[in-house]
């Protein structure tokens, strides 16, 4: 708990700097269009003016008794109140990676100003960047600050009710920032693929609010009577790419002439693949592996998510960083625990993370396998215990429909 003070105490100064330092500096102002430094700054100032009034309440906690009460129950009541601000800054957040590569490309003088106000020994050598991601790594820290403190106090406790209160609506936030990052990334991905693509005879819009890309790649389709069908006849097969979406197959060829432009060809709509089916064989074996999940995401894996809990499943921890590359993929942070559902034998793992109940893949290489039983149950144990909250919410409702 006191951990959750000190380190909002910091986060609020290096927000500070972040405003007084940068935002403020007038030879930024004078280089920067208004519009630029909207996008590059956002909401920062409404950010740090409810961090600001977080840290008081905090902070009048601690003067009341050196060994805090509780902290759970103000978090509850500013994430409830106040936290929105967070999901209108981190949604913004590809807008302002973008425009601060383009203002380093394409003006030579904000560069040098940027560079100069980060030798300042007050940034303490961490970049201009570090300082505009503090916001969306601050949220999610709190909600593992909050994890940890749900660990540590008595079961069916007061403290344990205000914890999992203040868990449950930090998770709401932190999903809804991360859904809006996914939206502004995903709609500027629907845009690049809707121009890869022409249709000989009608069209088919593909940039929908409620469709996302699964999976894209290079595959080959089989054509000709299946008695046909052998590896040997070439003619037989031919290089197609599919986009695979949340809600429609695009079954695509090169265009003609072209190496990089895509043509038409079939559009395929849930539970309508064609009957011939595709050939797999040239494929890597995890790729092989990882179109089969995309394309029937609720077979079984080869271990069990420990959704369907039993007592023990293999586990993972990440002790590198891991960044996603594909849509597939699972973007993961240090010490992050998951439950492997699947592996490849050239080193991917299918898994799902503990404490959000992400699932992706990601190399093997990232993380050490929890080989004792012991510390794989207390994961689990943990894990339930701050979920029980989402549990019993949703055992509420299913009766209520019931009923």
């Amino acid at each position: 708990m006191f951990e959750l003070v000190t380190s909002e105490a910091s986060y609020c100064k290096s927000l500070n700097l972040l405003v007084s330092h940068f935002m403020e500096n007038e030879r930024l102002k004078k280089i920067l269009h208004q519009s630029e430094a909207h996008i590059l700054f956002s909401n920062v100032l409404d950010v740090k003016a409810v961090s600001e009034r977080f840290l008081l309440d905090l902070e009048r906690r601690v003067e009341e008794n050196i060994v805090i009460s509780d902290v759970c129950d103000i978090v509850y009541q500013h994430t409830v109140d106040h936290f929105s601000v967070y999901i209108t800054y981190v949604s913004n957040q590809t807008y302002q990676e973008r425009t601060y590569k383009q203002l380093l490309q394409d003006k030579p003088a904000f560069r040098e100003v940027i560079t100069q106000l980060e030798l300042d020994p007050m940034c303490r050598g961490l970049s201009f960047s570090s300082f505009l991601i503090l916001p969306f790594q601050r949220i999610t820290r709190l909600k593992l600050l909050v994890q940890n403190i749900l660990k540590k106090v008595e079961e069916k406790s007061e403290r344990e009710t205000t914890a999992l209160e203040a868990h449950k609506e930090l998770e709401t936030v932190v999903k809804a920032c991360n859904e809006g990052v996914r939206k502004m990334s995903r709609t500027e991905q629907m845009i690049s693929i809707q121009k890869k693509l022409e249709f000989k005879i009608k069209s088919v819009p593909i940039i929908s609010h409620s469709r996302w890309l699964l999976k894209q790649g290079e595959l080959q389709q089989m054509n000709g009577p299946k008695t046909s069908r052998t590896l040997r006849t070439k003619k037989l097969f031919r290089e197609i790419y599919l986009f695979l979406f949340n809600d429609l197959l695009v079954i695509s060829l090169a265009a003609q002439g072209q190496s990089s432009g895509l043509g038409g060809g079939e559009v395929v709509s849930p539970g309508l693949f064609p009957a011939h089916g595709f050939q797999f064989s040239p494929l890597p074996r995890s790729e092989m592996k990882r179109w089969m999940i995309s394309l029937a995401p609720n077979r079984r894996t080869k271990f069990v998510s420990f959704t369907s809990r039993l007592s023990d499943c293999p586990q993972i921890q990440c002790v590198h960083p891991y960044v996603a590359q594909q849509p597939d993929e699972l973007s993961l942070e240090l010490a992050d625990v998951l439950n492997i559902l699947d592996k490849t034998d050239d080193g991917w793992i299918f898994g799902e993370r503990l404490h959000d109940q992400e699932r992706g893949w990601f190399p093997s290489s990232i993380g050490e396998e929890i080989l004792n039983p012991k510390i794989r149950a207390q994961n689990l144990k943990e894990c339930f215990r701050v979920h029980k909250s989402d549990d019993s919410q949703r055992r509420k409702l299913g009766s209520r429909n019931r009923q």
